[in-house]
This record gives C-alpha cells, structure tokens and sequence, in this order.
C-alpha cells in the first residue's frame, strides 16, 4: 500500500502541469487540493515516521488546506516550486548532516565505497542542489510572470528532461571516473 501511495504522489507530481492546465476548465482549484491533499494524508499514515518525512508532508497538506481555502488557481501553480523546494532541502540537509543522498544509493550497490568515490558522490549531492534550486526559480519565475501554456510546458516537460540529462550525464561520468569505457 506505501507504495501504491508513493507511486500516486509520483504520479501526480509528474501529470500536475497538464492537470491544471487542462483541468481548470472543469474543476476548480479547491477539488485539485483534496486530491493532493489526500495523497499527501495517505502517504503520512502509511510511510515510516521520519523527522524530514513528516516535515515535508506538513507543509505539503498545509500548502493543500491554503488552496483549499483560497481556491485559487494562481496557488495551484506554486505546487512545482514546493517540490523542487523539498528536494533541495532532502539534497541539501543530507549535505550538512549524515551521509549524502547520492552516496547512500551508491552504497546500495556497492557498500564499500573507496573515498575517491565518497568524495564523488558528494559533489553529484551538490549538483543537485543547484538543479533544484535552479528548477525551483524557474518555476517561481513561470508562476509570477509566464502565461499558463509556458509554465504548463516547463514544469510538464522541460524540467523532466532538464532532469534525465541530468542523470544521463552523471552516469556517463561516473563511468569515465570509474575507468569504464
């Protein structure tokens, strides 16, 4: 069920854009909150308690309960911006405290990290910090000034493959790094 859940928010992150986009002539922006707002609770009663996880699902269903209670269709918009601005917080605390996100997946397939590679890690860990904070200002920018289509199209499309070339070129420098051909 966790994963169901997990998956549902994943999803929604991802058909948000056009969701609002070609949802607002049908539904108003108080009906894309308890929608939200419901992944949000379902993930919060099934996920593990966790400081950050709780954290994050707070001001989600915080952000849900505003538009709910607002109904705007501006605020739908700032949904992008909340999410790249819990990724960068994720990135960017694991930086300050504990292991890396990027050297704790590595360690899932190889548990003896040598310190080249720890090192390594650390600074993918940054670049995604800048990608999300770059991200989130875009997103900010397209939500403040930018027609619907134009926010519709970053946040829907250009920000997803801003992010798989951003995976695409971190593999093929791990593998140079790695003495792979």
């Amino acid at each position: 069920m966790k994963r169901l859940i997990g998956l549902g928010l994943v999803v929604a992150g991802v058909l948000y854009p056009f969701a609002v986009h070609f949802g607002l002539a049908h539904f108003a922006p108080r009906q894309f909150a308890l929608l939200l707002g419901g992944l949000w609770l379902a993930r919060v009663l099934s996920a593990p308690r966790r400081p950050a996880s709780l954290c994050m699902a707070a001001l989600a269903l915080a952000f849900c309960a505003l538009l709910g209670l607002s109904d705007s269709a501006q605020l739908l918009r700032w949904y992008p911006v909340l999410i790249s601005t819990f990724m960068l917080g994720l990135f960017g605390s694991s930086l300050l405290h504990g292991m890396p996100i990027a050297e704790r997946l590595a360690r899932l397939q190889e548990p003896d990290l040598p310190a080249r590679a720890v090192q390594y890690t650390r600074r993918v860990t940054q670049v995604w910090c800048v990608f999300f904070l770059l991200n989130g200002l875009i997103a900010a920018g397209l939500t403040l000034w930018a027609p619907l289509s134009w926010w519709t199209l970053y946040n829907g499309l250009i920000a997803y493959i801003a992010m798989g070339l951003l995976f695409a070129g971190e593999w093929l420098t791990r593998q140079r790094v790695r003495g792979r051909p």
